[in-house]
């Protein structure tokens, strides 16, 4: 069997499910040289070298790479930091060892003005309404507060204020849910806008579902629709975090979609691709997961809310253990250029997080319910990989925010872990997916119980259909 070596850059359970997904080789033994934003379970025990950089410095992973390319085939970036930063554009230059990550220059998430501007010229239809207000154009502070006043008048509050570069200030935030009056608006607007430019835009009603695909620089190839669930507590209320959880089904349609619905999204994806890649000066730099895109369905027709240049997490994680290819195959496919198609199994799956305390609000929400005496306890997992005796490979456990220490786990401040279960229905792979994160004790860890609920599916249904009666 053929040894394959390949290069994993990590910040959690996505790029867990991505190890995973190379440790399950058929074909190949992979090596795994894993730099990791810290001592992962998961990781350490399947890395034939592992490497902790906290920052996740684009310079200590070159360096990384470096020291051991004569071992090293390939390599996939998950998060988006060292992407943005243009860890492929320093890697490829420094070591040779090709990287599945867009360069640099296709990382538009670095930019929300710049998706927009993007996509106001190719798919204009799509685009909420939106304005940028630059810090340039603007003498002083009553100036920009008249220009806002304004803008927001015409969007008759409905607005969602987002700071140009990632997590600036305050961040993104939304009337109705961050702020309620003009003066918080405001005010949020300025802690944003210190930093640099801010956009505006239009509040947009609607379903929400994750569209992303593979791209070998030449096409792309879609993977099935997600649904992500961004609410901290059941119901979708509470704050927005990095997502508590997500669904696929077995078809590549969620179930409040349409075929024509997921044909739309196809389109405005392919038209963006085409035009970008046309544009390109080596399209090889779109390879990789350039268009990871946030649609709104709405009574008047689909929205993007905004765009990512990286598998989505949880998303890609309802993917991976799907696949019926083997992974290194689809990556050498990808770098070669010949990615025609992805074989998954038609299985739905279901992605439920578990995690701590600080995360998403809830302690602050509910504190006479967090027992303090447990946050610092090791989280115990056993139980829950012991449930493969059960369900084989139908049931993934893969910690995310964990370190290992002295041959305990603890969880750290973000998203702890998660349990993919997979299914011939959603109910089934739901179920698999509860009893998993259950069977995970300590640390004071808790989690959303709706993901993929019958009642939160049938909701979006019903939100759907009201939504296509007013077009």
């Amino acid at each position: 069997m053929e040894k394959v070596g390949v290069l994993v850059v990590s910040y959690g359970s996505r790029e867990v499910a991505m190890v995973d997904a190379f440790a399950r080789s058929r074909n190949y033994r992979v090596e795994l040289y894993v730099v990791d934003k810290q001592r992962n379970p998961f990781n350490v025990q399947r890395a034939a070298k592992h490497v902790v950089v906290s920052d996740l410095n684009i310079r200590e992973i070159c360096k990384f790479a470096e020291a051991n390319k004569d071992s090293i085939d390939f390599g996939i970036i998950g998060p988006e930091k060292p992407i943005i930063e243009g860890v492929r554009d320093l890697v490829e230059k420094q070591t040779g060892i090709p990287l599945i990550c867009p360069t640099k220059e296709y990382a538009i998430e670095e930019s929300k003005m710049q998706q927009r501007l993007l996509f106001q010229e190719i798919v204009p239809e799509a685009n909420p309404r939106f304005k940028v207000f630059n810090p340039k154009d603007y003498k002083n502070t009553a100036e920009v507060k008249q220009a806002v006043e304004s803008w927001v008048d015409e969007l008759q509050n409905q607005a969602v204020v987002k700071p140009d570069k990632p997590a600036a200030g305050k961040g993104v935030g939304v009337w109705g849910d961050h702020f309620s009056t003009r003066e918080d608006l405001f005010e949020h607007f300025l802690s944003n806008f210190q930093y640099g430019s801010v956009i505006i835009e239009e509040k947009v009603e609607g379903e929400e579902s994750s569209f992303q695909a593979f791209c070998d620089g030449k096409r792309l190839v879609p993977l099935p629709d997600t649904r992500d669930h961004k609410r901290a507590f059941d119901d979708d209320l509470g704050p927005n975090t990095g997502g508590m959880g997500s669904y696929e089904d077995k078809a590549d349609v969620l179930p409040f979609l349409s075929t024509a619905d997921r044909q739309r999204e196809l389109e405005i994806v392919e038209k963006i691709f085409r035009r970008w890649k046309s544009r390109a000066r080596d399209a090889s730099g779109l390879r990789g997961v350039p268009l990871y895109v946030a649609f709104m369905h709405t009574g008047r027709g689909l929205k993007i809310l905004e765009n990512n240049s990286r598998p989505g997490d949880p998303e890609i994680i309802n993917v991976l253990p799907i696949l019926k290819d083997d992974f290194v195959d689809v990556c050498f496919r990808i770098l070669e250029g010949n990615l025609t198609r992805i074989e998954l199994e038609k299985s739905a799956t279901v992605v439920t997080y578990k995690v701590p305390p600080s995360y998403g609000g809830y302690a602050e929400t509910f504190p006479n319910l967090v027992r303090k005496i447990e946050v610092s306890k090791p989280v115990d997992m056993s139980g829950a990989y012991a449930l493969s005796g059960k369900y084989g490979d139908n049931i993934r456990v893969y910690p995310a925010s964990m370190e290992q220490r002295d041959g305990e786990t603890y969880a750290l401040k973000s998203r702890a872990v998660c349990v993919v279960g997979v299914g011939d229905e959603l109910e089934t792979a739901r179920n698999v997916s509860l009893e998993g994160i259950n069977a995970i004790k300590g640390g004071a860890l808790w989690n959303r119980t709706d993901i993929a609920s019958k009642r939160h599916i049938e909701k979006s249904v019903k939100h759907m259909e009201e939504l296509r009666r007013k077009r």
